[in-house]
């Protein structure tokens, strides 16, 4: 399969670094909603499988998923090929929670070591706590890096006062044409300090796949809407996109987006029909 794709992954335009000098693929395998319904079980570990085989490197999933089962059976005898990212929930990250849902996902992914384990979203507990945790499993070798999901730039504020909170290494968020709130403030203040930007819904749950808006753009690259969609998010060199692709024939079809290059043109095309925030807005997502 890979030999007839005409990407390759020492072609790609760049690869993301984070802190730790870990260089990943700019496009990943986001799993949400993955593994829910057992007839498509096998299909779906094909996907996963065909996506690390094109480099495809960083799979995430997340205790919420449900599915680290699931990634687990993807990545078994790849381990070393993959980046594995996984979150806790909100009501589980307190200091003893964070520790002890880490241990389960272990566990179910079959590792013994997550990559970049993410606070899912904002809860009751103090971030104190779910610092505290995080820097403990570093520490401990059960977690290579830690990192938040949907935090604005207060937030990530708050997280780099507490001691130890600098060591934050990721921020994921929801990122695409329609929803581009975080090109105002927090994608910058993260390009700043560092701190990758992971787009979930890069393609806005399908809801841009028909939008006639990309129609004249993708007919110049001869590619799908998606797949402009695609070229568009990964325009910038700090940003992570992880769609989720639940059949091989979709993951060579995300993959084949790392080969757009978006001109001049095109941006102003877009541009023009999904214009960039002028002013503070809500983070989008959860």
């Amino acid at each position: 399969m890979a030999d007839c794709l005409e990407v390759r992954m020492n072609d790609m335009k760049h690869t993301v670094v984070f802190r730790n000098g870990q260089h990943v693929a700019p496009l990943g395998q986001g799993t949400w909603k993955m593994g829910q319904v057992p007839a498509c079980r096998k299909e779906e570990i094909r996907a996963l499988r065909a996506g690390i085989d094109l480099g495809l490197s960083v799979i995430d999933t997340a205790e919420m998923y449900n599915n680290e089962e699931l990634v687990g059976e993807a990545v078994k005898g790849c381990r070393d090929e993959v980046f594995l990212i996984s979150k806790v929930l909100p009501g589980n990250a307190g200091y003893r929670g964070t520790l002890y849902a880490c241990e389960q996902s272990l566990k179910k992914l079959g590792t013994d070591c997550i990559d970049l384990y993410l606070l899912h979203w904002k809860g009751q507990y103090p971030f104190e706590e779910t610092v505290r945790a995080m820097n403990e499993l570093q520490q401990a070798g059960k977690i290579r890096m830690w990192g938040v999901s949907n935090m604005d730039v207060e937030d990530m504020e708050r997280f780099y006062a507490i001691p130890g909170g600098e060591r934050c290494a990721a921020d994921q968020v929801l990122y695409n044409l329609q929803d581009r709130g975080i090109e105002y403030d927090l994608l910058p203040w993260c390009i700043n300090n560092r701190i990758p930007v992971i787009a979930y819904s890069p393609i806005g749950e399908g809801r841009l796949m028909n939008h006639e808006g990309l129609v004249g753009v993708a007919r110049r690259h001869n590619a799908t809407s998606a797949q402009i969609v695609l070229a568009w998010v990964l325009r910038n060199p700090g940003v992570i996109a992880i769609p989720k692709a639940g059949t091989v024939a979709h993951v060579e079809e995300n993959y084949r987006s790392l080969s757009i290059d978006l001109t001049e043109e095109d941006l102003q095309e877009l541009e023009t029909v999904f214009p960039a925030p002028k002013r503070k807005v809500p983070l989008a997502g959860w």
